[in-house]
């Protein structure tokens, strides 16, 4: 993304302006260009040079900086502000081969403007960056730092045409032209809990969007009304009665549209590309403190679970708690505080626990499920025989089989062993029982089970019977099969100095991590491995200490992969 650097809180004590401008070349190897210069720093700071027009522009301290005056250059910054233009002319026209051959010939001839343009022509090709300065807190520097955004930064307007399909067929691409006479079509991309009612936030992409308007959400077929629109600053809304193409308003009155939804014009439906949030790999169990403390987590997770579609939670009947799981360990943390510092929530929180899984190893055939009971009058009678084999989303779609829950379920009945009525009964049973864990109470993924024989009786079958022959049968054919644990392997990228890379790839491969891929960025280094998430706990905070606070990660669920035996002993015995 083309991006400019804003130095902030040149009024804090010991700030130092050309410092920090060479560690943004030294230490991040950008190609940084001083567009401005301060008057004074720290107590001292009154305002800036802008290095383009040579012009000095102060700022009200009593206004709070909303005043802004120009003058000349002061006399003791005149050679400074000089020195600084110079290099800023010789950069810009180093962006633009027609504009260095003009300055070559006649170094006065090129003007402001041309040099804006070979700076916007080179902040877009990201060759280069365009570098602010001032203290936000007190608005010095932040109208020019906007004026800065139009000069050299893409409008919404020059960008390609947003794409989406055609939710009649989903095959079918669709454009939407930036254009507020288009058809209106806009991407939901936060939705936030407030106390008139869920605010809707939506970035408008084609169209515009009326206040009272009826939009349709074609992911789920349903109507939407906007109430009222409000362009948003901070706390402060500001009401509208229309939003056209490129803004990013937040809306009342949405019912069922959440993050990554589409809305758009009825008579000309779209589908936005949606965002993809991979399921949680990590839990810990949480306890309200009374009753009431009960009532409003119930509440309170239906409402943070509406704002954050990559949360989850569910109560576990075997254990009495309620479990909430998420993306990472500082997911949990934030969702934690939200719920006793915001919410005001009074509840325990666990350790966080990793979200195994379980598979098979090999294939088992004609593995029978009998349940029989009799206790005086009508009894229980099911019977069915499975088998099962390893099988992955692949092979279903190709087979033409849904893969619910990481199952596919397969009826192979010939001539009518099992009445038509009771083979979703044998489904039930045996995808609740994948779900609750066969060996230690993880979900079962990843398997095949084809439903090829049984028997029933002309009294004693039910729907009860043949879900628990259904539950018997699997539990004995994973048996037969072989189980093993999978643990959520995480893709690790970690953005360093050379200087600590030594430090950094010894840490991973000793939490079991493999360096996959090593890559150079200007003066750093970008490190890609494939870590155990077990492995991750207190990552950050490690990596902080052994780099001087210079390296950075990020980590997102890449896959499941089988675990060593002996850890998987351990996990299975402490899940009891």
């Amino acid at each position: 993304m083309p991006r400019l650097c804003f130095i902030n809180k040149m009024d804090k004590l010991g700030a130092d302006f050309e410092f920090s401008f060479r560690t943004i070349k030294e230490r991040l190897g950008a190609n940084p260009i001083a567009v401005q210069y301060p008057i004074g720093s720290g107590n001292e700071l009154e305002g800036i040079i802008d290095l383009l027009g040579m012009k000095a522009y102060y700022f009200d301290a009593d206004e709070k900086g909303a005043v802004v005056t120009e003058k000349e250059i002061p006399d003791d910054l005149a050679d400074t502000a000089a020195t600084w233009h110079h290099m800023l002319v010789e950069m810009a026209v180093e962006l633009d081969d027609n504009l260095m051959e003009k300055y070559l010939e006649d170094e006065s001839s090129v003007s402001p403007d041309e040099i804006r343009q070979a700076i916007r022509k080179g902040t877009i090709e990201r060759r280069c960056n365009p570098t602010f300065c001032g203290a936000a807190l007190r608005n010095i520097g932040v109208q020019r730092l906007i004026d800065g955004v139009i000069d050299y930064l893409p409008a919404p307007d020059q960008v390609p045409q947003v794409e989406g399909t055609d939710p009649r067929d989903i095959e079918k691409k669709l454009t939407r032209p930036h254009d507020d006479e288009a058809p209106m079509s806009g991407l939901v991309f936060k939705v936030v809990n407030d106390s008139h009612g869920d605010l809707t936030y939506l970035r408008i992409y084609s169209g515009t969007l009326k206040k009272g308007s009826r939009l349709l959400n074609p992911v789920n077929g349903k109507k939407e009304n906007v109430s009222r629109i409000f362009e948003m600053h901070a706390q402060n809304r500001i009401p509208l009665e229309e939003a056209t193409c490129g803004s990013i308003v937040a809306v009342i009155g949405v019912k069922d549209s959440y993050t990554g939804d589409t809305l758009c014009d009825a008579d000309d439906p779209i589908v936005l590309e949606r965002m993809t949030f991979p399921e949680p790999v990590i839990s810990m169990s949480i306890e309200p403190h009374s009753a009431d403390d009960k009532r409003r987590l119930s509440e309170a997770l239906g409402v943070i679970r509406r704002e954050d579609p990559s949360f989850r939670s569910h109560y576990d009947e075997e254990t009495g708690q309620t479990i909430i799981a998420g993306m990472g360990e500082l997911h949990l943390e934030i969702i934690k505080n939200k719920l006793t510092r915001d919410m005001k929530v009074g509840c325990d929180v666990g350790k966080p626990r990793v979200s195994y899984r379980e598979t098979i190893q090999g294939a088992a055939n004609n593995i029978r499920g009998k349940f029989v009971k009799q206790t005086g009058g009508r009894g229980q009678f099911g019977d069915c025989t499975i088998n099962i084999e390893p099988y992955t989303a692949e092979q279903a779609e190709a087979d033409g089989l849904k893969f619910t829950e990481n199952i596919a379920f397969h009826n192979a009945i010939i001539g009518g062993a099992i009445p038509k009525e009771f083979i979703p009964s044998v489904e039930v049973g045996v995808r609740q029982t994948a779900i609750g864990g066969i060996t230690a109470g993880y979900p079962l993924i990843n398997v095949k089970v084809t439903l090829v024989d049984g028997s029933s009786h002309s009294v004693d079958s039910s729907q009860v019977a043949f879900e628990q022959a259904g539950r018997l049968a699997l539990r004995e054919a994973v048996a037969k099969a072989g189980s093993v644990l999978l643990e959520p392997i995480m893709k690790v990228v970690v953005i360093s100095p050379e200087d600590y890379i030594g430090n950094v790839t010894g840490d991973l491969s000793s939490r079991r991590g493999m360096i996959v891929d090593t890559e150079d960025r200007g003066i750093i280094k970008a490190i890609t491995a494939e870590v155990p998430l077990s492995q991750m706990f207190g990552y950050t905070t490690s990596l902080r200490g052994m780099s001087q606070g210079r390296a950075s990660s990020t980590m997102e669920f890449l896959e499941y992969r089988a675990m060593p035996a002996s850890m998987a002993k351990e996990v299975i015995e402490a899940a009891g």
